[in-house]
């Protein structure tokens, strides 16, 4: 018997689509009771050339060295000397002073956007610290801290987010996506993921000259919905890339949460499973972890073992920028209830524990910083804010790109000097 088209399906079931949505929406208690943060110590530490399933188990749970009494435990201890973690701290402490002063001269109407990496710090700046200064950084928009960690003159970072003047990059790219070729820092691309197929080829030039620099890029969980992440991966499992994928799992995109990008099914790091690649899932905002976590994969990325994916556990204390407004879409309780605590307050509190730094220490440290970024921003301003007219010469935007400038963009440089002046003849 041959049943009627109409027939066809009749006693399946419907189907019905599952759309992720946050556990806490504005208004609502938060509770993390879920959430299984494994006791400090307790991951074991694989051998940097092991084969990658040897890491695989490691996707699954949270590297972490600091426990609760702020004291380091466990293989992955990194054994920093005392100067070493003073200077992480301090390293943090100014990426959130600066931030907290950037953000507020966006509010002043100084610069036309800014953005903040609170509670990320430990992410940009002990995994920078882990690497070799002529390592090529590919970073994304909130890794202010690996030019700060690199010692990347601050004055030049105000400069840059003003547009005025003095800026390097003559006004050319958006706030805060710096460029700094003296620092092995790549360019930031407003695009998302277009820097890991890049770190991808660096990588693999690096190799192909017999160099001994790697690449380390760093990547938003969100992006890692995007085609560019999956070809950059595919490229470094197939060749053995010397190249660290750093995912910065912060909870939260611009409004979405992390379950959009597939957070919901498996972990992030558990990515380098289906690629074959070794595989770490981190406590992000505990700085030796991190710190440990780098140095693991930049010493396996050297050793030829191959390429890793590092996701980072955080969150993401404030806003995505200064044009967002996380009260409409998240819980105000999040981030005091966040149970992984705040990496610069956890790193303080070892010191402290060891007794290697005190309280007034640290506010002697703060202080000093935030003169330090005070006295960046003043001079920054001598060369202009946003929309004061000191901004380099009209002209500049035509040049940079050709040894010679055409006579056809020549022209239309003309024309254009033209017409501004007409309009503007003060």
């Amino acid at each position: 018997m041959v049943r009627k088209k109409a027939d066809a399906g009749a006693n399946r079931p419907r189907l019905s689509l599952h759309v992720p949505e946050p556990k806490f929406r504005p208004g609502d208690a938060v509770d993390y009771s879920d959430l299984v943060i494994p006791e400090a110590g307790a991951q074991p530490r694989p051998d940097e050339t092991c084969q990658a399933s040897d890491t695989y188990p490691l996707c699954n749970d949270m590297i972490r060295v600091l426990g609760s009494n702020h004291r380091a435990h466990g293989p992955w201890d990194p054994r920093l000397s005392p100067d070493a973690l003073r200077q992480i701290l301090s390293d943090m402490t100014l990426v959130r002073t600066f931030d907290n002063r950037m953000y507020r001269a966006q509010r002043q109407g100084k610069t036309s956007f800014y953005l903040k990496c609170t509670g990320e710090e430990a992410t940009s700046v002990a995994a920078t610290r882990a690497l070799d200064f002529e390592d090529m950084i590919f970073p994304s928009y909130r890794q202010q801290g690996c030019l700060i960690a690199r010692d990347y003159p601050i004055l030049e970072m105000v400069n840059q987010i003003y547009s005025n003047r003095a800026d390097r990059l003559k006004g050319r790219q958006l706030p805060i996506l710096y460029s700094a070729r003296s620092a092995n820092f790549f360019t930031i691309s407003g695009n998302l993921a277009t820097q890991l197929p890049q770190a991808t080829g660096f990588a693999m030039a690096s190799a192909i000259k017999g160099d001994s620099k790697i690449a380390a890029g760093w990547v938003g969980e969100g992006s890692t919905a995007e085609g560019d992440f999956h070809s950059a991966l595919t490229f470094a499992a197939v060749y053995n890339a010397p190249v660290v994928f750093n995912v910065i799992n912060n909870q939260w995109a611009i409004s979405s949460f992390s379950g959009i990008a597939g957070a919901e099914r498996a972990t992030f790091a558990a990515r380098a499973i289906g690629y074959g690649i070794a595989g770490l899932r981190v406590d992000g905002n505990d700085a030796l972890a991190v710190y440990a976590a780098e140095r693991w994969a930049a010493d396996r990325a050297r050793s030829n073992a191959g390429p890793t994916l590092i996701e980072f556990f955080t969150y993401r204390g404030e806003g995505h920028s200064t044009s967002d407004d996380p009260n409409v879409y998240r819980s105000a309780h999040e981030r005091e209830e966040w149970p992984l605590g705040d990496p610069i307050a956890r790193l303080k509190a070892h010191l402290i524990a060891v007794g290697e730094w005190s309280d007034e220490q640290n506010d002697a440290l703060e202080h000093e910083l935030d003169e330090q970024v005070k006295a960046a921003q003043r001079e920054a301003e001598k060369n202009g804010i946003l929309g004061h007219g000191l901004h380099h010469p009209f002209h500049t935007m035509f040049e940079d790109v050709f040894e010679e400038l055409p006579w056809h963009l020549e022209e239309q440089a003309e024309q254009a000097i033209k017409e501004r002046q007409i309009k503007w003849p003060d």
